[in-house]
């Protein structure tokens, strides 16, 4: 992989984060601390391991060449009282991490990123994995969604974003 290759990953990325935010949205806000499916997470604790933990974490310790483990999920999720709280917190780790992509170059890629969990991989690997754990956890809040009776957003509606998030002009 090089930064073209990253460019076009993360630019379907950012399309797939901005259905997952409008899927937090449609979360129902007395169901944001709740543990409707047995042994899931909940809403804010999936936001806080995804957002900050998968999204923002891997971006940062790419662009860095080692991924900390800053804060734990349940502490964060401790934090978000509402929805709006949960957006906010998802759009600020959003945030950081696309500035911390647009650091990133090719040597990020190919160098080697050291982890939290005794084991270090290829840039290139880090993204890869960051994608499908960022897929992976939104579609748990899909499951989550339908569980509480709401419709989650086509998964493919990128027109349907907000701003920032929808397809390129």
């Amino acid at each position: 992989m090089n930064k073209r290759a990253l460019n076009a990953i993360w630019d379907q990325t950012r399309q797939k984060y901005g259905v997952y935010l409008r899927l937090l949205e449609a979360i129902p806000e007395d169901k944001i601390h709740a543990e409707v499916i047995p042994g899931m997470r909940t809403p804010a604790e999936i936001v806080a391991h995804t957002s900050s933990g998968i999204v923002r974490g891997f971006a940062k310790g790419v662009a860095k060449g080692e991924i900390e483990n800053d804060e734990p999920d349940a502490d964060i999720a401790a934090k978000i009282r509402t929805r709006a709280d949960l957006l906010a917190f998802a759009r600020e780790c959003w945030q950081d991490a696309d500035a911390a992509v647009a650091t990133i170059g090719d040597a990020n890629l190919s160098g080697m990123v050291k982890t939290p969990w005794n084991m270090s991989f290829p840039g290139s690997t880090a993204i890869h994995t960051m994608n499908d754990e960022f897929v992976h956890h939104r579609g748990q809040l899909y499951a989550y969604a339908r569980a509480c009776g709401v419709e989650p957003p086509f998964v493919w509606s990128y027109g349907e974003n907000p701003s920032g998030f929808g397809p390129k002009a």
